[in-house]
């Protein structure tokens, strides 16, 4: 019956559900319609605005490209053009260290001149006479490198020519280091054909000798951080940088370059080296197929190749790099305020609204045009777009406070609902079983269904007992019902907490004494006293103790223990019953919440005894905490001021 009650009270309230559906639908509905509406008046108002705008700058785009593509051409024309004018490996290293392309080739008559590989013949250069013969043939037949070195010395002192001369004494400076003689070898190197006699004298394979010698000398130093070491790498360096000697090649400045590096890899950056290596490399590739007037990819990744109407100049562009020159050259054009220009490469995504082709020195690259603020169309559009976001939100905040008046009403109403229908059907209940025992026990001594006097008292126990549990819940309902209005009024006077605790077990009475039963009293000797009512602390103190004996099995051990600490007096109620789980540990404060309310049926109760406890140790500015598990007891503990 209890649960067909309690089930009845819970259909009020879920009565009103449909009443909350509806009220979330008149919300969400005109919410959402306003919000869509107001979204395609702004993507209308901008998409207007765009258009005027595009139409706008439409020919100041056009003429931007064709701008762009003519400073393009005049720019290297003028650059291939100039080019005739000077040495071609020097004018190759001021294009590079000017930045106009991370590399060039140079050609004459459609032939590369600058830079070129050179496959060198690994056949000696040395000249072909006797004396020569006689010094090779002491190094390489005899192994006697000391003399074959005293050959080669003789060699330079009788040469005539510069060339010569420099072949031995490289031969020279080789013999003294197979002999162990290196610091000789060095000072050959460095001091004699490191000097400015040879500096532009080539072997006959066109290789700088002056070059090599320098580099042979590092190697036989082998450790950096000497200063001689350094001072000779400074002396190459200087050599390798100036590209007005006529002797060195490409491939062998690169080679140096390289060779250096991995000897010394702190040594200065060369400002040519990479565009040195990028030429090298494209080389390999096929430049011959090359579209003179267009930019155009390569085989090599990120890479653009722009080759002169005339042939005569190839650039090449790391993509990064050309983007750069691009925008600088946008950046040149007088655009219009409110509008930005910028160069989209093929196959990126083209995220503007308008752009336009730059030309046929550029194929497939476009230039975007993107509006900015500035514009005097632009403002009207914002006042227009600013005055429907306002008018959204002020109708969705007036649906949406309407709704949250009405939301909260309808759930005061539920919620006092509930409560009527939960205290009429747990009173009933309660009040039910008591009464109907007392009619059952009355009625038998009426009708003289007894034996003797013994029998009688029985029975007359039996209904007083009843009597004592029907005015029980009685003045538990009452305190509810005081709770409920806010209207319990509690004296406040000094209360020994012995007192109360001792008054407390009187009333539950014989209940403790009962068979089974075992009671352990762990009151600290000082313990203070407490300020409230006397007669409402020991009900809290009652409905613990009645709970620690109703909800344990045959065997009860329940254990009250007093002490202070910290201002405040402790007293703890534990007993060795069925317990409850932790997520209940919240709940069970709660009006008429019960664990398990087919035990609470059979035991008697509704719900209230624990949370009247809550409201009197509140209203004593104290509190109640419950810590369990299921199957190995209880124990709650109230705290209350000091006295």
């Amino acid at each position: 019956m209890i649960f067909r009650r309690m089930s009845k009270a819970t259909d009020a309230g879920q009565g009103l559900w449909p009443a909350f559906a509806m009220l979330i639908a008149v919300v969400v509905l005109p919410t959402a319609g306003v919000f869509w509406f107001m979204n395609q008046a702004m993507q209308n108002e901008q998409l207007a605005m765009r258009q005027r705008l595009t139409e706008l700058y439409r020919t100041q785009l056009q003429t931007a490209a064709e701008r762009i593509q003519t400073s393009w051409r005049n720019k290297y024309n003028l650059l291939s053009y100039n080019i005739h004018q000077d040495s071609v490996p020097e004018a190759f290293a001021l294009l590079v260290k000017a930045g106009h392309a991370d590399s060039f080739l140079v050609y004459q008559k459609e032939r590369l001149v600058y830079p070129k590989s050179v496959a060198f013949s690994r056949i000696s250069a040395e000249p072909q006479t006797i004396l020569w013969r006689e010094a090779r043939r002491l190094e390489y037949g005899k192994n006697l490198p000391k003399d074959a070195a005293e050959t080669y010395g003789k060699i330079v002192r009788q040469s005539t020519g510069a060339q010569e001369s420099a072949l031995a004494l490289m031969a020279q400076a080789r013999c003294l280091n197979k002999a162990g003689l290196w610091p000789e070898a060095i000072e050959v190197l460095v001091h004699t054909l490191g000097g400015d006699r040879y500096r532009n004298v080539a072997d006959p394979q066109g290789r700088s000798i002056s070059l090599n010698a320098l580099l042979f000398a590092l190697q036989l130093m082998k450790e950096p951080s000497r200063p001689s070491f350094q001072k000779t790498a400074a002396i190459l360096i200087e050599r390798l940088n100036d590209y007005r000697v006529p002797s060195i090649s490409s491939a062998q400045r690169r080679f140096v370059m390289g060779q250096l590096r991995a000897l010394w890899p702190d040594c200065p950056q060369f400002p040519t080296f990479a565009a040195e290596e990028l030429a090298a490399e494209f080389e390999k590739t096929a430049p011959d197929q090359l579209k003179p007037g267009q930019v155009q990819p390569t085989a090599i990744k990120n890479l653009w190749v722009y080759q002169t109407p005339d042939k005569t100049l190839v650039a090449l562009f790391r993509q990064d790099h050309l983007m750069g020159i691009l925008e600088s050259m946008i950046a040149a054009q007088k655009t219009v305020n409110g509008i930005e220009l910028s160069a989209i490469p093929p196959g990126a995504a083209d995220l503007s609204r308008q752009s336009e082709n730059i030309g046929d020195a550029f194929p497939s690259w476009k230039l975007a045009l993107s509006i900015e603020g500035g514009d005097p169309l632009q403002s009207a559009t914002k006042q227009r777009i600013a005055t429907y976001v306002w008018t959204g939100v002020l109708l969705t905040a007036g649906i949406a406070m309407l709704s949250i008046l009405m939301a909260n009403y309808l759930r005061r109403q539920v919620r006092l609902t509930r409560l009527k229908n939960d205290l009429i059907a747990n009173v009933s209940h309660e009040l039910k079983t008591p009464l109907a025992s007392m009619r059952l026990l009355v009625d038998t001594l009426r009708d003289g269904n007894y034996q003797n006097v013994q029998l009688t008292q029985e029975y007359l126990q039996m209904i007083g007992k009843e009597n004592v549990r029907l005015s029980s819940l009685i003045e538990g309902f009452l305190t509810f019902s005081r709770m409920e209005r806010n209207k319990a009024k509690f004296e406040q006077e000094v209360v020994q907490t012995g007192e109360i605790v001792r008054s407390a077990l009187e009333a539950v009475g014989n209940r403790l004494q009962a068979p089974g039963c075992r009671l352990e009293l762990d009151l600290a000797p000082e313990i203070p006293p407490v300020i409230g009512d006397r007669d409402a602390l020991i009900t809290v103190f009652v409905n613990l103790l009645d709970n620690a004996l109703k909800y344990t099995g045959d065997t009860k051990e329940v254990r009250l223990r007093g002490y202070s600490s910290d201002g405040s007096v402790w007293i703890e109620v534990q007993d060795n019953g069925i317990g409850f789980p932790r997520s209940a540990s919240r709940k069970i404060f709660e009006r008429f919440y019960q664990v398990d309310r087919t035990l609470s049926r059979r035991t008697g109760g509704c719900g209230l005894g624990l949370s009247i406890v809550q409201f009197i140790v509140a209203a004593h500015n104290g509190s109640v905490t419950a810590k369990s598990q299921p199957g190995k007891g209880s124990t709650f503990t109230v705290r209350l001021p000091a006295a």
